[in-house]
């Protein structure tokens, strides 16, 4: 059965919705789903801006046998070569064998090195700034490279002001019969997932991304819609999650606030978290959250980190080393180029106290622009009423960091 929405008077959402996948790209838990956007045209010509996963392939020719109503396909437009958007271009071709493929020389090469039979189909090869016309719908084309793969585009409707952004302002999430961000409630049931892909799977490229807002800054007040392969479509209110991505792709923090991951091995260092996170309440600051780096999955923790201005580590110390998820988090974290934040560090160790420093050196040595707070606590095996002035003194100075104090 065909599932489909319009976007705009002649533009058809003709994606899917995906609850059966468990890992993003096999790495990242989607509890709630994931969409595969995929969008079709009716104009002079007909146009699909893209494809879906190979697993929803059926539901997507479904759903454009429907909208075209015996019309052929006349071009396939695509954005972004990944297998979850472009897996079923092959069938696609099989299906309507005269259409004709759009897209950059880059998106062609990863086409054939996946194995696509382009080569005995049409092919037409834009440029960065090229435009095309399908009737009364002109489009043009601009790259993004890095958002988050090298060959993406992006394709703007200068007719409608439609803009197809491929992965960019995407989220987790299936979408579940609703199509537009203003039919949920996007700050309480989408931000957080909206962050978290963003930032686990752009993150790294934050500079890419900020040319991408750079070159769509010129438009700004032409776009009407924004269209991405994953999550819904925005019509309301464009701006508030375009500042989003503006704050996450700068490494700026989201909110002041405190995040405080711990890891505990027998509840010692989970009670000093714990009593930290109490501490700052009481005086004030409830934007706190407290995570376990050993049960929560590092996506989550990488989310997080982009969400808040102060970080505290409080770890255990393990071999002589950092505790090893703890150490996963941080390696995580630099490979994802968190950046501006400033760190409070709580250590434990029965024998011999050596996280802390080794946390230390990780955050000023590997990682940019990290700063690390004077004040710390020190535990062997737990706190004990004799760290209640530590307590105190480290809970201070986060609080006047917080507060721009030095």
């Amino acid at each position: 059965m065909y599932c489909v929405r319009n976007v705009t008077e002649d533009l058809y959402w003709v994606g899917a919705n995906d609850h059966r996948l468990a890992l993003f790209e096999n790495a990242y838990p989607i509890p709630r789903g994931v969409t595969y956007n995929s969008y079709l045209l009716l104009d002079e010509k007909t146009v699909l801006f893209d494809t879906v996963d190979w697993s929803a392939c059926r539901q997507l020719v479904e759903n454009a046998q429907h909208v075209l109503n015996g019309r052929p396909l006349d071009y396939l437009v695509i954005n972004h070569l990944e297998p979850d958007h472009a897996a079923s271009i092959d069938e696609i071709l099989l299906r309507w064998p005269e259409v004709t493929l759009i897209s950059n020389e880059k998106a062609f090469m990863l086409m054939r090195q996946f194995g696509f039979h382009v080569d005995s189909h049409k092919i037409i090869e834009v440029n960065e700034g090229d435009t095309f016309s399908f009737g009364k719908h002109t489009v043009t084309f601009v790259f993004a490279p890095m958002v988050h793969w090298p060959e993406v585009m992006v394709t703007f409707d200068t007719t409608n002001g439609v803009l197809f952004s491929a992965d960019a302002f995407g989220t987790f999430g299936a979408l579940d019969g609703k199509l537009f961000a203003d039919e949920v409630n996007f700050d309480r049931d989408w931000l957080d997932d909206a962050r978290r892909y963003l930032t686990n799977i752009v993150g790294k490229y934050g500079p890419h991304i900020q040319l991408l807002l750079k070159k769509a800054g010129g438009i700004l007040d032409q776009i009407k819609y924004i269209c991405p392969l994953h999550g819904p479509v925005w019509r309301e209110d464009l701006m508030y999650f375009i500042q989003k991505y503006d704050t996450w792709s700068r490494y700026a923090p989201e909110e002041q606030g405190v995040l405080i991951v711990y890891a505990s091995m027998y509840g010692n260092t989970e009670s000093a978290a714990q009593a930290l996170a109490a501490r700052l309440c009481d005086k004030g600051m409830t934007k706190v959250a407290l995570y376990d780096v050993s049960s929560t999955n590092v996506s989550q923790l990488i989310s997080e980190t982009f969400k808040y201005s102060h970080l505290v580590l409080a770890s255990v110390t393990y071999n002589l080393g950092i505790y090893p998820a703890m150490h996963n988090y941080l390696l995580d974290m630099k490979a994802l180029n968190v950046q501006k934040r400033t760190v409070a560090i709580v250590e434990n160790g029965s024998w011999a106290c050596k996280s802390g420093d080794l946390m230390q050196k990780f955050l000023t040595e590997e990682m940019k622009d990290m700063t690390v707070l004077n004040e710390r606590i020190s535990m062997a095996s737990s706190l004990g009423e004799d760290k209640e002035v530590e307590l105190d003194i480290l809970t201070d100075a986060i609080l006047d960091s917080l507060n721009g104090k030095k």
